[in-house]
This record gives structure tokens, sequence and C-alpha cells, in this order.
């Protein structure tokens, strides 16, 4: 089966929704909530600070995953150093 453009595009939107409400989540319980609804869309659970850990390990997850699928567009982003 052969990914369509459209195909990685609707992955790309799916995990910069999700980035975000990840990056709602922790910025609301590193700011004092004490907990928080986390909806992805396809669940909505109640999370805590206690969570903050799994949540930033998840978040840094979809940031590569949003990545690789950029880069499956040629959207790829090169970081370029001297080597001297």
């Amino acid at each position: 089966m052969s990914e369509t453009t459209e195909w990685i595009e609707a992955r790309i939107t799916k995990t910069k929704a999700l980035i975000e409400a990840y990056e709602d989540a922790i910025l609301a319980l590193s700011t004092g909530a004490q907990t928080y609804s986390l909806d992805t869309g396809q669940t909505r659970q109640s999370v805590t600070r206690a969570q903050l850990p799994s949540m930033q390990r998840t978040l840094t997850a979809l940031e590569n995953r949003l990545a690789r699928l950029d880069a499956r567009l040629g959207n790829a982003r090169y970081n370029v150093r001297p080597g001297f």
C-alpha cells in the first residue's frame, strides 16, 4: 500500500492536535492545576501533576512523529553546523 500525500497530511493534522492537547495539559499542571481533563479526541482522561514526566515523554514522541511525517512529505529540516 503506498502512502498518499493526503493520508500523510491527515496524520500530520491529527498529530498537531495531539501535541496541542498535551502542551495545554502540561502547561496547566505545571502552573498550579492539580488535575486536568486531557481530551485526545479518542479518549478523555483526568491527569495529575504526578503524570507530568510521562506526559512530557509522550509529547516528545509526538513531536518526533511529526518530524518523521514532515520528512515523508519532503519537508525535512536539517541542522547545518560548520565543522570547525
